[in-house]
């Protein structure tokens, strides 16, 4: 019998590593959420203009998008426990030195800005190393339960955390908010210390950071299913952004309140959020990913158009409370098909690129509902986003999500690097790899409808100049052509092929007439051209000397 969907949800909480880092986390959360209500009522109190109190959000969400990728990279290539653990520090230190210039009253709007945008920083180079480490702290079928139990933490700060903040601010200032930031830090510093993870042993040495981006992003843009969602997010956070942008605003010239309206407003939109990741796990049951999202899409941008008419307190509470549910369902499943459509060795890079999209369209969506709140009005510009939001979920139909749950991305681990007569080395290369196929005339459609997802897998993994070539004297004679940079990247490739890619390998074992594998050439391309010039070299001096 399967799991009610609520069982399931908090079943991830049956490890132990999880329920720690989960509980540490949310903490951290909390205390994060005070620091943001004392940051945007801080700029609120120094008289900026609304495109400047938008900016706080937007230099949050700046740093996530430029330096995600590298991010995600380091979290590849390195213990993830260890990149967590330093982005944390780094974080108290930047928490510290905002609170710092606080109490000391030498704060202005810009530095304010600079230091809000280097917690962004270490916040951009811890999120793709806890998300992707999520993966090492529960088994493959609790991971959208731990993905959303995730969000659902961060919301349940959210639900209580802007309202104590706002009565810090109003009872001690903003520095006092800042000071429980930075002491949040530390419960998750010291549970991270003491995890220790069992890691797959690495048989290949790292690759470097330049290349190990380079790889995600090839991996993502030949991967359909991770492409949609990069669409669908980049397109919903610039339209969703408008709620945490403006809220401020809202609270002073929307509903007449302070900042403890304020931190009473963003509590409703995390109280929202966690009903939302309550019952998210009931509506994935009922319906697909595609059509969850579309219905928590369509309920954000109401809810939006309603907090921007709504002069009533109790009314835009409402409001806010069904956006913040639609924001946790809409991101936690944009979250959980990107992990579950990532092998592991490139998950921090995938997640990394899905947060430079998303957060990439939040930075721009903050910073153009800042201007039209400055240039009309706070609420035309809540109006006005809400109706692009159905607008780009209209655009978005063409890119539908597809489930992706049922995909085995383990890898395969059949591949052993064969002998060589050539001696070679990690270095040695370009390699270049031809592959001879025998196929039937009439399977040559067939043949060629494989032939093109091989092509993409193939180059996804890192193969380069990849050709098809058909023998013009043996119609049924086929060559699968591609080159790898090093012998060492040679190896990675076929190391890199999944469970799910050996669908591909089947149909043509299927297709093919003769032994399988088929014959495979393996060759060292050679430059000529450096050895002629060495050898013109020697000869110039010599032709000099002749008298003519």
């Amino acid at each position: 019998m399967a799991d009610a969907p609520r069982l399931t949800l908090f079943r991830p909480f049956r490890h132990r590593t999880f329920r720690s880092v989960w509980i540490a986390s949310t903490v951290s959360n909390f205390g994060g959420l005070i620091e943001g209500v004392g940051a945007a009522w801080m700029m609120v109190l120094l008289s900026a203009p609304a495109s400047m109190i938008a900016l706080v959000q937007a230099s949050k969400a700046l740093p996530v998008m430029l330096l995600s990728l590298l991010a995600g990279a380091i979290a590849d290539q390195f213990d993830r426990r260890r990149v967590l653990i330093g982005a944390q520090w780094f974080l108290f230190i930047a928490s510290a030195g905002l609170c710092l210039v606080t109490f000391f009253d030498v704060v202005t709007p810009w530095l304010l800005l600079v230091f809000t945008f280097l917690i962004g920083c270490g916040n951009a180079f811890n999120r793709p190393a806890w998300q992707s480490s999520v993966g090492e702290m529960v088994p493959r079928e609790d991971l959208a339960g731990a993905v959303t139990l995730n969000s659902m933490g961060f919301n349940l700060a959210r639900s209580v955390g802007p309202a104590v903040g706002g009565m810090i601010v109003a009872a001690f200032g903003a520095a006092a908010a800042f000071a429980f930031n930075v002491l949040s830090y530390l419960g998750l510093i010291g549970v991270l210390g003491r995890w220790r993870p069992v890691l797959p042993e690495r048989t290949l040495p790292r690759e470097r950071i330049g290349d190990a981006m380079a790889a995600g992003v090839r991996y993502v843009a030949m991967s359909p299913h991770i492409l949609v969602v990069l669409v669908r997010s980049t397109l919903f956070g610039i339209g969703s952004i408008v709620v945490q942008a403006l809220l401020p605003l809202v609270a002073r010239d929307l509903v007449g309140g302070g900042s403890f309206t304020y931190g009473v407003l963003l509590g409703a939109f995390g109280i929202g959020a966690v009903g939302g990741a309550v019952g998210s796990g009931v509506l994935h049951e009922r319906l697909s990913t595609e059509a969850v999202v579309r219905v928590a899409s369509i309920a954000f941008a109401v809810a939006t158009v309603v907090v921007g008419v709504s002069p009533f307190l109790p009314l835009t509470l409402l409001a806010l409370a069904v956006t913040g549910g639609a924001w946790i369902i809409v991101l936690s499943s944009f979250n959980t098909v990107i992990q579950l459509a990532s092998p592991r060795w490139v998950v921090g890079r995938a997640l990394a690129l899905y947060q430079m999209a998303t957060f990439g369209g939040m930075a721009l969506g903050s910073w153009l509902w800042g201007v039209v709140a400055e240039i009309h009005q706070v609420g035309i510009a809540l109006v006005v986003a809400g109706l692009v939001q159905i607008v780009a979920l209209v655009v978005a139909l063409p890119f539908r999500l597809t489930e992706v749950e049922d995909l085995d991305l383990a890898p395969m681990r059949e591949f052993t690097a064969p002998d060589t007569q050539v001696p070679v080395d990690a270095r040695s290369g370009p390699v270049v790899i031809t592959i001879t196929y025998t196929i039937p005339e009439q399977d040559e459609v067939a043949f060629l409808t494989v032939m093109a997802e091989r092509r993409r897998i193939r180059r996804r993994d890192g193969a380069r100049h990849w050709h098809l070539l058909r023998d013009l004297a043996d119609r049924t004679h086929w060559i699968e052509r591609y080159h790898v940079p090093t012998w060492l990247d040679y190896v990675r490739h076929n190391q890199r092929r999944t469970r799910a890619d050996a669908a591909v390998s089947e149909e043509l074992r299927r297709l093919h007439r003769g032994a399988w594998p088929p014959p495979t050439i393996r060759m060292l391309e050679r430059d000529i051209s450096a050895t002629l010039g060495d050898r013109l070299g020697n000869i110039l001096p010599g032709l000099r000397q002749v008298h003519w």
